[in-house]
């Protein structure tokens, strides 16, 4: 009986080995985006929306409803008339319903084509209302309530207002109008803004003549051609900013009568309910002292300044102010100033004599109106979603579990009752219904691919699942990928890290290991989402046999004011020396080779590494360094001054971050690869570093993805990775 038990073990044991050994190996081409297979091993997704209280499928060929008590789904509207509908009156193309959207209040959609945005009433299942696209626009702003169209043309702005077309700016060359500007910093992402009910229209103009221009080079005409790229360098001559208002209806535009726009930072503009006044964040070219200012958007004139905040290192605005749905004299304000991003209640109306009083993150604050702070601790609100204005609610996400979560809750603006949603681990993102009171909550986590709920905002009654994905990647061999912390170089401050051991990992041997850094403000590469966010190619290069680090120091994101302004002045400094501790994490395992460790990141990531190699050259054999910053003087103004001052306030600072007086110390292999045309890192940096090192005789590594930017995207990431890989494996 033991010999047959026996037997089955044994034949167990050996059956368990085939399926193992029958699972799929990767490849780059799955793993990189832009890979053939890339998109196949992404876990299933579904995409729902509101109608009004209804839960929508959204579906390629189309849309279903969702009862939320058996999960049904009826079927309301298909693709096929739509497209007849659209091709009848040639308003172009739409081949999926996966990205619309109901308008508010209605029993209608919103389509966008090449040609046109089209309202289709889905109950006469009939086309209700067309805002033709002109010829030529570019950067476009649609009004969702009367469906009025602004858009760009070259350098000015236009806008198609019930079907009449108007050009609103006629600037001079070196000008342009209804653009992001200050180069998307403090939470910029657009250059256009409609007032509420869509009577007016808010717009930037950027007037960067006396910015110098950066010679880009474009290889594709006959004879390459300089392709100047307006780059104001730290400590150099910025642009100007200035802010209009244009009515539609008299054609007329005012300005905003703000202080001189020399050296002045105008950031998250945002309009008042009733249309009558426009606020806008201003910071000093300085960045360490913030006003946020009330105008009159008919006249133009400064109504008064609602609150001031200033920091020894700096302010970083980053969200405009939103009202409340249910009182227009009241809204809420992001800010910092406790250490931790959260939420303060403004009463526009109460004015009061503000006095400056000490902020607990070490600035100072002035409050002329009254100011009620509503959500507190030692944690940080990641974004507003929307609120229940009859329970007087706000919904939003934040990072109260921990650093690597973002999760939902609820809070009363009245009293500040606060009340977690959701399922409380993961990364999520939430969809709320018209009224508020119900959520659509996608999330991932370490051990969810994908899962979509539905649920009420009071965390009470029935939660609906709606998707549960299954992770392609089971497929296929993948290591074990851990999470821990170490403490940081100030010895207690916990980090976070990511160590990912080789397939089939084996105790006695000893593995080259490769530190994966970011390092920098503005990214997190660890959170709650699959694999704790580890990359494909960190997986790919586990497989291949090395152990694989990451450890978000200080001076990364989502842990707070203190946290990342550590590296105020010094940047790379107290970054370097947390990576370090990674290091002896490393050596302390007892199955890494001490002497073959490697080190690649990009962009920041490629400061760091490059830095690594230089400073720590006995430690690290091998380095890529993507798109590294190598001098910060020949870094853009808005995010190189906000951490590093100028280099006429900061001399001694830049000179220590300047990679290139220490060329001479190179020792292992380095690559650098950039984009050529890269308008953000600009090439200046690289080629100054490897002309110093020829100086030096030192001997770097180079590539180039010419016409290429920043990235690579599309098959040029396949490349660039196949390409890192091989670096390593020829060198480490």
């Amino acid at each position: 009986m033991m010999r047959i038990l026996l037997f089955i073990l044994a034949l167990g044991f050996s059956m368990n080995q085939g399926f193992s050994q029958e699972k799929k190996v990767l490849t780059l081409e799955d793993v990189m985006p832009g890979g053939s297979n890339f998109y196949n091993l992404q876990a299933e997704n579904a995409y729902y929306t509101w109608w009004g209280e209804k839960l929508v499928k959204l579906g390629v060929d189309e849309m279903s409803t969702v009862n939320l008590q058996n999960g049904n789904t009826t079927p309301f509207l298909q693709i096929d008339p739509v497209k007849t509908a659209l091709k009848d009156q040639n308003l172009g193309y739409v081949g999926h319903f996966l990205s619309t959207s109901f308008l508010k209040g209605q029993d209608k959609i919103l389509l966008h084509t090449r040609q046109a945005y089209v309202v289709y009433d889905v109950k006469n299942k009939a086309i209700d209302k067309v805002v033709k696209i002109p010829e030529g626009a570019e950067i476009q702003g649609l009004e969702q309530n009367q469906l009025n169209l602004a858009y760009t043309k070259g350098r000015n702005l236009f806008v198609s207002w019930q079907g009449e077309e108007t050009q609103i700016t006629d600037v001079p060359e070196g000008t342009v109008c209804g653009t992001s500007v200050h180069r998307d910093e403090f939470g910029i992402n657009g250059g256009i803004f409609w007032s509420p009910k869509g009577n007016l229209l808010a717009f930037y103009k950027m007037n960067q003549s006396m910015v110098t221009d950066y010679p880009q080079v474009d290889i594709t005409t006959r004879i390459a051609t300089v392709a100047p790229d307006k780059y104001p360098m730290a400590g150099t001559t910025s642009h100007k900013v200035y802010v209009g208002v244009y009515n539609p209806q008299t054609k007329a535009t005012i300005w905003l009568k703000t202080a001189d726009p020399t050296d002045r930072y105008f950031t998250n503009v945002s309009w008042s309910p009733d249309e009558k006044s426009i606020f806008v964040f201003e910071l000093n070219r300085g960045q360490d002292h913030l006003e946020l200012i009330q105008y009159d958007a008919v006249t133009g004139e400064k109504m008064t300044t609602l609150y001031e905040e200033t920091h020894p290192r700096y302010v970083e605005p980053q969200n405009p102010l939103t009202f409340l749905p249910w009182d227009g004299n009241k809204c809420i304000m992001q800010t910092q100033r406790d250490g931790y991003n959260h939420l303060y209640l403004l009463d526009v109306t109460k004015s009061q004599n503000g006095e400056w009083k000490d902020c607990t993150a070490g600035g100072k604050c002035k409050e002329n109106v009254k100011i009620t702070q509503f959500t507190k601790g030692n944690w940080l609100v990641k974004s507003i979603v929307g609120f229940n204005a009859q329970s007087k609610q706000l919904i939003g996400t934040g990072t109260m579990v921990n650093g690597l979560c973002t999760t939902g809750f609820v809070v009363n603006v009245n009293d500040g009752k606060f009340t977690a949603i959701g399922t409380q681990e993961g990364t999520h993102r939430l969809q709320l219904s018209e009224s508020g009171k119900q959520v659509i909550d996608t999330y991932t986590s370490h051990s969810v691919p994908r899962r979509i709920e539905a649920y009420a905002t009071t965390g009470k009654g029935k939660v609906n699942t709606l998707l549960d994905a299954e992770n392609p990647m089971d497929a296929y061999n993948h290591p074990e990928v851990t999470l821990g912390t170490i403490k940081a170089a100030d010895g207690k401050t916990d980090l976070y890290y990511r160590l990912i051991k080789p397939l089939n990992f084996d105790p006695q041997k000893k593995y080259p290991a490769v530190i994966y850094v970011y390092g920098g403000p503005h990214a997190q590469l660890i959170t709650d989402v699959q694999n704790y966010g580890a990359g494909g190619w960190d997986m790919y290069m586990a497989q291949e046999g090395y152990v694989m680090l990451t450890v978000d120091g200080r001076g990364s994101s989502n842990r707070g004011l203190e946290f990342e302004n550590v590296i105020h002045r010094q940047l790379g400094t107290e970054e370097m020396k947390d990576q370090m501790e990674g290091v002896k994490l490393l050596k302390s395992l007892g199955y890494v080779d001490e002497n073959r460790i490697g080190v690649h990141g990009w962009s920041f990531g490629g400061f760091m590494t490059t830095n690594l190699m230089l400073t720590h050259n006995d430690t690290f054999k091998v380095g890529v360094a993507g798109g590294p910053v190598i001098d910060w003087k020949y870094y853009e103004i808005m995010y190189g001054e906000r951490y590093m001052d100028t280099p006429q306030e900061n001399a001694a600072g830049y000179d220590k971050a300047n990679l290139t007086k220490r060329a001479g110390d190179l020792k292992g292999r380095l690559e650098v690869i950039i984009g050529g045309n890269d308008p953000i890192c600009v090439p200046q940096h690289s080629l100054s570093f490897l002309r110093a090192c020829e100086d030096a005789g030192t001997q770097p590594d180079f590539f180039i993805y010419p016409g290429d930017e920043h990235n690579m995207f599309g098959r040029d990431r396949v490349h660039l990775y196949t390409r890192i890989t091989r670096y390593f494996k020829d060198f480490l």
